[in-house]
């Protein structure tokens, strides 16, 4: 005869036997549910890509001083902000190539962010357009840090910058720079980042080639 106390027992654990087997099989269906309101919720289309385009870069050149206007055939998203760091971006590709007759390391990952603000007024003596946009560029750190000192090559880049943004965004009328997302005096020591570039300003370039 079995004793009660094994009776007791063997009920005991039948009863949590049964309590597993149903928190099991709960969080089975909800791992399910999630499973298929995450396939629902997948995006049906693959993301656009942007088409190639036309852009100007103004390209720097240490030996004589000047910036060169090249054009260059890249994709080109439709929103400014990200259309204005993909141009930048292939600037500082271009710089930091091998025989570079600018040579800054860092390259397009050089850009943080490129944010367009209503550009404020710049003086009752030059006229603005009502649309026309403040560009705020973050460089990284790292950029900056590694950048060559001096106020002609310092002074090269940040033109450029200012005068590729110009040509290829028309609402651009002037240019800020951050660094880390922070005002910083100078890039390496020389060139004023306090301030903001006019595109009135703007060195022109006589001229281009692909």
């Amino acid at each position: 005869m079995i004793p009660r106390y094994q009776k007791i027992l063997f009920a005991i654990l039948l009863a949590a036997s049964l309590l597993m087997s149903m928190a099991l099989w709960q969080l089975r269906e909800r791992a399910h549910q999630r499973l298929i309101a995450g396939q629902d919720s997948a995006p049906t289309r693959a993301p656009e890509v942007a088409l190639a385009e036309q852009a100007t870069l103004l390209v720097a050149n240490d030996s004589d001083g000047s910036l060169m206007a090249q054009l260059h055939s890249l994709p080109l998203p439709a929103d400014p902000g990200s259309r204005a760091r993909a141009v930048l971006g292939k600037l500082l590709d271009l710089y930091a190539a091998p025989g570079a007759a600018h040579s800054v390391p860092g390259g397009a990952s050089s850009v943080a962010q490129v944010f367009l603000l209503p550009a404020p007024e710049i003086g009752a003596s030059q006229a603005q357009s009502s649309d026309a946009q403040l560009a705020v560029v973050n460089l990284t750190g790292s950029f900056a840090a590694s950048h060559p000192s001096g106020i002609e090559t310092e002074t090269l880049t940040v033109l450029s910058i200012c005068n590729t943004l110009f040509a290829n965004l028309p609402s651009v009328t002037q240019v800020r720079f951050l660094v880390d997302g922070q005002p910083r005096a100078t890039l390496a020591g020389h060139a004023d980042l306090t301030r903001a570039y006019l595109a009135a300003e703007a060195v022109p370039a006589d001229k281009t080639r692909p």
